[in-house]
């Protein structure tokens, strides 16, 4: 692909654009006979695509400072490097700062190509940087305190709770079972007052479920909002470090500042660099991800 000519022809395209629509705008305002709110929204709308720029891929209005088109869901940036944010000619097939491909990367977990650091799918990093960048998170105490958190929630949804009354008394007759035996056998063996020590039962309650649930997921939003995506000048590192973040085993989105939008990962985000945080998603939540990892 000739990087620099598509470059060199959005950014005339762009221009014209904007150019035919300011035209069009001005147009209608002085020739036809509308009201006085249409025209206002006629002018509004005109300005705002004034102010924002076009995908070179599938012409659709997006912020200046935008590397990422949300409604074709391709990196837009001719002149930066998506791994490395590298600043480029146009032309390179390769980044001459970190020698990833600007054709993508395949994922060797999932199968999945592309443009960024980190897997968009399965979160694997695929980038030297960015494995460098996962082991420096790792040690963080932060990190590693929310890791442990979602570890703790990982096992607890293994865990089958008891749902009924029958359940609980065979559980306790289980219990009281298996004291006596062990008293018996103890006592054949000359013991008087023989101490059997109390087993913990991995049974749980539905109650006691919903409880360490409720608490093991307030402590991990408690977590995940202390370790948030704070603003930063370029959107490729917030990428990456966002990503590098991330807890693993959990289902979870990511929800942005630019538009408040629920996001599979930041690498669905136009403007990840105004920061964000990730959220946890239930087996049974509704919340609707604007993008599906495509």
């Amino acid at each position: 692909m000739d990087y620099k000519n598509s470059f060199n022809e959005y950014t005339h395209g762009m221009e014209a654009s904007k150019q035919k629509i300011l035209n069009d705008a001005t147009y209608t305002s002085e020739t036809t006979g509308r009201s006085q709110q249409n025209n206002y929204q006629q002018a509004m709308m005109a300005k705002n695509i004034a102010d924002s720029s076009l995908c070179p891929n599938c012409g659709s209005p997006m912020p200046e400072d935008a590397d990422y088109c949300e409604s074709c869901r391709r990196y837009i940036k001719y002149d930066t490097c998506s791994f490395c944010g590298a600043h480029l000619q146009g032309e390179e097939a390769y980044c001459p700062e970190c020698g990833n491909p600007r054709g993508g990367i395949l994922c060797p977990r999932c199968n999945t190509m592309n443009e960024f650091a980190f897997c968009k799918q399965c979160g694997k990093p695929l980038t030297e940087e960015a494995k460098m960048l996962l082991e420096r998170v790792k040690m963080l105490p932060e990190y590693q305190q929310m890791q442990a958190i979602a570890e703790q929630i990982n096992s607890l949804e293994k865990v089958v709770p008891m749902k009924s009354e029958a359940e609980v008394l065979h559980e306790e007759a289980n219990k009281a079972l298996r004291e006596r035996v062990l008293t018996l056998l103890a006592k054949d063996r000359g013991e008087k007052s023989p101490e059997i020590p109390d087993l913990q039962s991995k049974r749980i309650t539905e109650e006691e479920y919903q409880i360490r649930k409720n608490n093991l997921a307030e402590q991990l939003m408690d977590a995940l909002e202390a370790m948030q995506t704070r603003p930063m000048e370029n959107p490729v590192e917030a990428r990456n470090y966002t990503m590098a973040m991330k807890p693993a085993g959990l289902r979870l989105a990511w929800k942005c500042n630019y538009k408040n939008a629920i996001h599979s990962s930041p690498c669905g985000c136009a403007k990840p660099h105004l920061g964000g945080r990730w959220i946890i998603l239930g087996k049974k939540s509704n919340s609707k991800l604007v993008d599906d990892n495509g």
